[in-house]
């Protein structure tokens, strides 16, 4: 008989790690484990306080499906019995950690991919003042940057940091941070600094002008888009969206909402909350069809967990077996 087990997690943060919401010192992830005595399934979550979840919330919700997965309640049935979220992610991956452990198949063959090949990640820089950001973008040397962004002197940011990396390509991340009045005059700041990509300018609730302005960088959707069901409403406001297994709700709907993201003619980000390897495992699979990967989690931690992926500059290398999949 099967058993589920959930613990709160937590791992601090080398320094701390600033977005236009707020900042924070420590990952707090929800890890549910399922047994049956032989064999043990993780999945890893971050609750997100933007869409109401909090580390207690969520190891409630999910200890409250004990019983259920004792009964037998698989991936399939689980896709209708919680909804899209941190709570259920965390079951989804444990459910296909498990399922890979039990039947010796990888869990990417299950998967559909013939292989998950090493792939190169974003770097993020925490929103600091431009100086401080420019001096990060020189220390860790990356050939991809992802700026957080979202507060007033971006511009200056913008332009700090590519002084300070002129061969680095750069993505920016505005956290729903900026306003329609001034959107325009930030594409433009950021056209000039070559960014590439611009994560959820506005707020999810504010983004209608989008559809009315010129985007001369594309403009990727984050906290505009959740699962499947939301890729309706982004046509004609964004050309990516941002795949996070914790708002799909797991690796099951993550899946189904990249291949129909791309059928709708949508770009593919894949990224991450402030998590661990583990969290990280399973969106390496969606990441083998993205043309973003953002998956830098466990380096902006001062420890990560046993077994962790291995980064190696900005190259991360898929899962062993000993820590997910």
């Amino acid at each position: 008989m099967r058993s589920l087990h959930v613990r709160i997690e937590r791992f601090p943060i080398a320094g701390s790690f600033t977005i236009s919401r707020g900042s924070k010192t420590e990952a707090v992830v929800v890890i549910a484990e399922v047994r049956d005595g032989a064999i043990s399934g993780r999945g890893e979550c971050v609750p997100y306080p933007r869409y109401g979840e909090t580390p207690e919330a969520v190891a409630g919700a999910l200890t409250e499906m004990a019983e259920e997965v004792a009964q037998g309640l698989d991936r399939d049935g689980l896709q209708r019995r919680l909804p899209a979220g941190a709570a259920r992610n965390a079951l989804d991956c444990a459910f296909w950690d498990f399922e890979a452990k039990a039947s010796g198949i990888p869990a990417f063959r299950s998967a559909g991919l013939a292989t998950l090949r090493p792939l190169d990640t974003a770097y993020t820089l925490s929103l600091d003042t431009p100086d401080a950001m420019a001096a990060a973008a020189r220390r860790c040397g990356r050939p991809l940057l992802k700026l957080k962004l979202g507060a007033p002197g971006d511009a200056l940011r913008l332009a700090a940091v590519r002084a300070a990396a002129p061969a680095a390509r750069l993505i920016v991340d505005a956290n729903e941070g900026w306003e329609p009045e001034t959107v325009a005059a930030h594409f433009a700041a950021c056209r000039e600094a070559g960014v590439e990509l611009i994560e959820q300018p506005l707020p999810a609730g504010a983004d209608a002008v989008l559809e009315q302005i010129a985007r001369p960088v594309p403009v990727c959707a984050d906290e505009s888009v959740h699962d499947r069901a939301s890729l309706a409403g982004l046509v004609g406001k964004y050309d990516a969206v941002n795949v996070k297994l914790d708002k799909t709700g797991g690796l099951t709907e993550a899946l189904l909402m990249a291949q129909a993201a791309r059928t709708m003619g949508f770009d593919l980000m894949v990224g991450c909350m402030l998590a661990t390897s583990l969290a990280m495992a399973p969106a390496m699979l969606v990441a083998q069809m993205a043309q973003v990967v953002d998956l830098d989690g466990p380096l902006l931690l001062t420890r990560d967990r046993d077994h962790g992926l291995r980064y190696d500059g900005a190259r991360v290398s898929p899962p062993e077996p000993a820590l997910w999949g």
